[in-house]
């Protein structure tokens, strides 16, 4: 089992010994007995996060754009150097397979992440192009220190964050050590990303830890990253969606605007835009054939008390999310869709999920249910659908 090149200074402070692992990586899953204190040092203070395990993969050339162009469903030609964009690519029937995040340095330079292997999908495409394409994944770690004191903490070793917009990377120095310092990550929140040289990874988080020791600073586990990654409405690879190449049917395929991902489309209609899958996805958009539109739902919070206390329960607020999907019902108890994440938030102080439901069914407002056991018994709560992200603090993008 791999470990990451911050792990040997995290594995100090974690009491738990508890991990997962993350494409054969170990990753933590928490560092105390609590992960809501982790999850709350994120929402109020800062916390760091060690995302080195994510596929790095170095793209140059003078064919890297025509490349990224072709494959992936953003448009990457609006990307500038020094920008970023979250993105996805699909496969030739137009259903989702990865996602990740592309960072542009240069006219021909770029960095995408994945969290899954994807180098030989896009050497394929490569091939006949002026590219090359190299896996960088073990070279560098990546740490996403979060919270609305992130911009501080980091203010104080690299003044670049003070100004740095969303989504933008710069290259920066910390503890005497290159790294690019991106406005990108996955809790909803103000945040930043550090790209570090593997042989210097150590010394740049003891630089970070140190920086936001009278801030509160504390390291966070995938545990608290969940209901983090759910209160910001962001889809998580399979949970939320299966990579089309591994699944056995179409039942577990989900195409982008399936996936709320139509805002990613834009020059697919008039087809004045061709990538992977684009043709199979323009047809959809075209014939409105889409089976599914991803929403988000919020609980009523008295029928969810009802249902327990006529059973002289106490209603449950969990901040761990539930780990199987949930069937989502109309008034009739007909199945109309299900839910893919389910927790308690703390901020939000409701029951909230992600869901995907007919799209006759999806706009913002309308009254279902979510089929939930109590006492061993199926019965369901109200629910009503609700836009995303359900948490959305200005200070994310100011």
């Amino acid at each position: 089992m791999r470990t990451t090149p911050f792990h040997s200074r995290l594995s100090e402070l974690n009491d738990q010994g508890l991990y997962t692992h993350w494409q054969g990586t170990l990753s933590p899953l928490r560092y105390t007995h609590a992960p809501k204190h982790e999850y709350f040092a994120v929402r109020n203070s800062v916390g760091v996060f060690d995302t080195s395990p994510l596929y790095k993969y170095l793209v140059t050339g003078p064919d890297a754009e025509r490349l990224l162009a072709g494959a992936l469903v953003r448009d990457v030609r609006q990307c500038r150097p020094g920008q970023a964009q979250y993105t996805i690519w699909c496969d030739d029937l137009g259903y989702v397979m990865h996602d990740g995040v592309v960072f542009r340095h240069s006219a021909d330079e770029f960095l995408l992440t994945a969290a899954r292997p994807a180098l030989s999908w896009f050497e394929e495409l490569g091939a006949g192009l002026r590219v090359q394409l190299e896996d960088v994944t073990e070279d560098y770690g990546m740490l996403a220190v979060q919270g609305p004191r992130s911009r501080t903490v980091l203010s104080a070793l690299a003044p670049e964050a003070e100004t740095l917009a969303f989504f933008d990377h710069a290259p920066v120095k910390v503890a005497d050590t290159p790294v690019t310092l991106s406005r990108t990550g996955y809790t909803g929140d103000l945040g930043y990303e550090l790209t570090v040289p593997e042989d210097r990874a150590v010394e740049v988080l003891d630089a970070v830890l140190e920086a936001g020791r009278d801030h509160g600073i504390r390291p966070f586990g995938e545990e608290a990253l969940m209901t983090l990654r759910i209160e910001a409405g962001l889809a998580l690879i399979d949970v939320e969606w299966h990579d089309a190449r591994l699944v056995m049917s179409d039942a577990d395929k989900v195409t982008p605007k399936e996936l709320g991902f139509g805002w990613m489309l834009r020059g697919v209609r008039d087809g004045s835009r061709r990538f992977v899958g684009s043709e199979a996805i323009r047809r959809e958009l075209e014939d409105g054939t889409s089976r599914w539109a991803t929403t988000g739902i919020v609980v009523d919070w008295a029928d969810w008390d009802r249902l327990y206390r006529e059973h002289d329960l106490f209603p449950p607020k969990s901040e761990h999310p539930l780990p199987y999907e949930s069937m989502i019902l109309d008034d009739d108890r007909a199945e109309v869709g299900y839910c893919t994440s389910f927790v308690y938030s703390p901020v939000v102080q409701r029951h909230i999920g992600i869901a995907r439901v007919r799209p006759d069914l999806a706009a913002a407002g309308t009254d279902l249910r979510l089929e939930l056991a109590v006492n061993h018994h199926n019965t369901a709560v109200r629910i009503q659908t609700t836009k995303m992200p359900f948490f959305d603090p200005p200070r994310k993008k100011e």
